[in-house]
């Protein structure tokens, strides 16, 4: 049964999420069908009830108008701190997509365990459709994943097996040792 912190970081991430009408880029369903998967993929292996707020919570900041004083107001600080490990740091005057990206992977490279496990969850379900709707975005997004996952190895090892294969990384990559 979900925690009331739980509860109220998925009515959170729900309004947030529904003030902007965000919805799913491939499929147009309402967007919190992603931070619902990625929390209840992060819920099948060891977790606390803040990592699974922080994962209902995973992209408020990053798009909607939310936060991370507002974050930690409502959620507590450890919550916070996830998000913040969460949140993309690039802006679009760092440059083009591979610089803003590789900004984002040295921020996301200091994180912690937990919060490397969240990015694995959410790394899982984005990638779940994207080869087979997006086949031309997929060559970019791929490597790019393929690069993230190099930095995520101090998250959960079975989502982290699991990302790999949806990426399919050779499982000798340097990654694993």
């Amino acid at each position: 049964m979900p925690s009331d912190l739980e509860r109220r970081a998925l009515a959170f991430a729900t309004r947030a999420h529904e003030s902007i009408d965000q919805r799913r880029k491939y499929t147009n369903e309402p967007y919190i069908v992603h931070p619902t998967a990625v929390a209840e993929i992060v819920r099948g292996v060891p977790h606390t009830v803040e990592m699974i707020a922080a994962a209902y919570l995973h992209d408020v900041v990053e798009d909607t108008p939310v936060t991370i004083a507002e974050i930690e107001e409502e959620f507590g600080r450890t919550v916070a701190e996830l998000v913040g490990w969460l949140t993309d740091v690039s802006v679009p005057s760092d440059g083009n997509r591979a610089a803003r990206k590789a900004r984002d992977l040295e921020h996301t490279a200091a994180a912690p365990a937990q919060a490397k496990t969240i990015k694995l969850a959410d790394l899982i379900d984005n990638t779940r459709t994207i080869e087979w709707l997006d086949p031309g975005f997929w060559r970019v997004y791929r490597v790019e994943k393929i690069r993230l996952l190099e930095v995520l190895r101090e998250g959960d090892a079975t989502l982290w097996r699991r990302a790999a294969e949806q990426c399919s990384m050779p499982s000798d990559s340097p990654a694993r040792s």
